[in-house]
């Protein structure tokens, strides 16, 4: 007979393989509490975790010992602590960053994103928003509807969320009062209805005391709908919608183990795919059937949207990164020129015609961004004029990037229609967006093949095309600089132009002034000229302050890779102010001329310049002649 010891242990083991089996079967539920400051978020989630028994016995001492330290609930368990994890959240009673929560019951398994209230931290709630299926809003029911409570709405219907619960809260701080319950309710249908959203679930709660969590409360007899942790059991998400849609899968990853295996890597964004399907890549157009789904656990005859898969080919075609693979009849649209609403999430504005990095599901493309058509007061839902967008702004934009991307609206697809901006400097994330449509310009316009190429162009000239890119504060002696290599370089038979700033401003660029938006602007004209000019054969010469290395990396970003020459004319601000032959540093320091570089306008040094000319250790006959070598040498 068996040792009961093993027996013991093995049906143990059985135990915990049938729980392991039952949790895993159960559905997940991503879901965000939002709302104004104070209104009761962490505390509700704090709540939900100690009612479904989510916390260990050390956790719930160490919680009866914070709250009595530093909770805001006298000698009662305050349930925030329980999620206010930064030492300034607990400090100032108020959650700064989204805190992220997992729970489970008998029904469900759910993700909880607690995101702040305050309006500088807006950018974190949208964080949070972004992957959830529903939406918790709470409302103090001393305080009513507020500025907050539409903001973080207007956000969560924008980002898709379909599902929403108005969770009036503190509903014992007004003696659980039907008619305060009432009028919220009537007052959030009003402008609920004026953003689109046409359905939402009111309840009546407090989470400190627990009513109507777990459970329908005595002290609101008046309410007849379900408990909150009963509705989040059983509220419908559609997680067949994305199933019955078309086919997209964005490749992160070519899986290369051997010579004898190549396959594509990614999680299925939309959709069903099945061996045997035909697909195609995007943006190539390059169509073939699939071979092979292979997963960790083997070969699988066809894979639904939310799975990761490699996928294999029957035809050796080219597909990298960033590509998108579709079903081949009914393929995503690839553009270049797209309306999007952008949420700013940066404390430094937007710089209108400035390149940011745009991540788009796997693609990163250079994008920049135009003034704003609008932006949206999230009060009254009025489209108000404005130049640029600050933090927090919500606002309809144009933009472009600088090569096609594989996309479809956000309300049919957010994997290929939401994306962030990147600082490309910082590499700080500034924005998040959602895809409207393409503009027809970009379908209408299209790329001209020409018989005669840019190499054609050089030979014919003898020289290989490069870009000089001289850049420093006014009256470094850029120009003059740049006159003699030029002069020096025509002697020598080589096909050359010279773009200089005051010149270019005469002309191409003389409606623009000398804000950030329009010295932005002027840089990205002047480098698409540069472009053309170096795409002729042409040697070009450019003599700009060109203030902001952004541009400058733009530019460089334009021209093929070892034509772009940064050249810094680095004269210390003192020397250039004591030239000034134009008189302009006098006008600056006498305030009659604003926005002037190295007075009351930045310069960004380059950092890392092609080629660097100290003008106090060097006239500009030898700078030229370096300048030349270096060219020379390099070509």
């Amino acid at each position: 007979m068996a040792d009961p010891i093993y027996k013991t242990d093995a049906l143990i083991a059985e135990d915990i393989d049938a729980y392991l089996e039952q949790h895993q079967h159960k559905s997940l539920l991503r879901f965000i509490t939002c709302g104004s400051v104070d209104d009761g978020k962490s505390t509700l989630i704090g709540r939900l975790l100690y009612d479904s028994k989510m916390i260990f016995e050390d956790q719930l001492a160490a919680l009866e010992a914070d709250s009595k330290r530093v909770g805001t609930q006298g000698q009662e368990i305050d349930f925030a602590l329980l999620v206010d994890g930064l030492a300034a959240e607990r400090e100032q009673g108020i959650t700064i960053d989204v805190a992220y929560r997992f729970f489970t019951t008998e029904k469900r398994k759910f993700i909880v994103a607690d995101t702040p209230g305050h309006e500088q931290y807006t950018r974190n709630m949208v964080t949070g928003a972004s992957t959830a299926d529903l939406a918790v809003i709470l409302i103090d029911a001393r305080k009513g509807v507020l500025t907050q409570t539409r903001r973080h709405s207007y956000l969560a219907h924008l980002i898709g969320i379909r599902n929403i619960v108005l969770a009036v809260n503190k509903m014992d701080l007004v003696d659980y009062s039907q008619q305060v319950f009432d009028d919220i309710v009537a007052d959030y249908t009003a402008f609920a209805n004026s953003i689109g959203i046409t359905s939402f679930v009111p309840m009546p709660i407090s989470g400190f005391k627990g009513d109507n969590i777990t459970a329908n409360s005595p002290n609101t007899p008046w309410y007849t709908g379900k408990p909150l942790i009963e509705h989040l059991e059983t509220v419908e998400v559609d997680v067949t919608a994305d199933q019955d849609k078309p086919f997209r899968m964005a490749v992160q990853w070519v899986n290369r183990p051997n010579l004898d295996f190549r396959g594509f890597s990614g999680q299925i964004a939309t959709g069903i795919v099945k061996a045997g399907d035909a697909i195609r890549v995007l943006p190539s157009g390059k169509t073939s059937t699939v071979s092979r789904i292979v997963t960790l656990d083997g070969d699988l005859d066809e894979a639904v949207a939310g799975q990761s898969v490699t996928l294999c080919f029957a035809d050796e075609i080219d597909c990298s990164r960033g590509d998108v693979i579709a079903i081949a009849d009914t393929p995503p649209e690839a553009a270049n020129q797209f309306e999007s609403t952008l949420v700013w999430m940066s404390d430094e504005a937007l710089h209108v015609g400035r390149a940011y990095w745009m991540k788009l599901g796997t693609q990163m493309v250079s994008v920049t961004v135009q003034a704003p058509k609008y932006i949206v007061n999230v009060n009254t839902m009025e489209h108000l004029a404005a130049k640029t967008l600050d933090l927090n702004a919500i606002g309809v934009v144009e933009l472009a990037t600088d090569k096609p991307v594989v996309f479809e609206a956000y309300t049919q697809n957010r994997t290929l229609g939401g994306f962030i901006l990147v600082d490309k400097i910082t590499n700080n994330t500034v924005a998040a967006g959602m895809l409207h449509f393409s503009l027809r310009r970009a379908q209408n316009v299209h790329w001209q093949a020409l018989d005669i190429s840019r190499d054609a162009h050089a030979n014919l000239k003898n020289q290989k095309p490069a870009v000089l890119w001289f850049t420093g504060l006014s009256g470094s002696g850029k120009s003059t600089i740049a006159n003699l290599v030029e002069k020096k370089l025509h002697r020598m038979n080589r096909h050359t132009f010279l773009l200089d700033g005051d010149n270019v401003r005469h002309g191409l660029n003389k409606d623009l002034g000398f804000t950030e938006a329009d010295r932005i602007e002027n840089i990205r004209r002047v480098g698409e000229v540069a472009k053309l000019m170096a795409d002729a054969g042409l040697i070009v010469i450019t003599a700009f302050i060109s203030p902001f290395r952004a541009e400058r990396e733009m530019v460089r970003a334009m021209i093929p890779e070892g034509e772009f020459f940064e050249i810094f004319i680095d004269t210390p601000l003192a020397e250039a102010e004591k030239r000034d032959v134009k008189g302009l540093y006098k006008k600056a320091r006498a305030g009659d001329l604003k926005n002037f570089t190295g007075i009351d306008s930045p310069y960004e040094a380059p950092e890392g310049p092609e080629i660097r000319i100290d003008t106090t250790k060097m006239d500009a006959e030898a700078a030229a002649d370096a300048i030349i070598e270096r060219l020379l040498g390099w070509h």
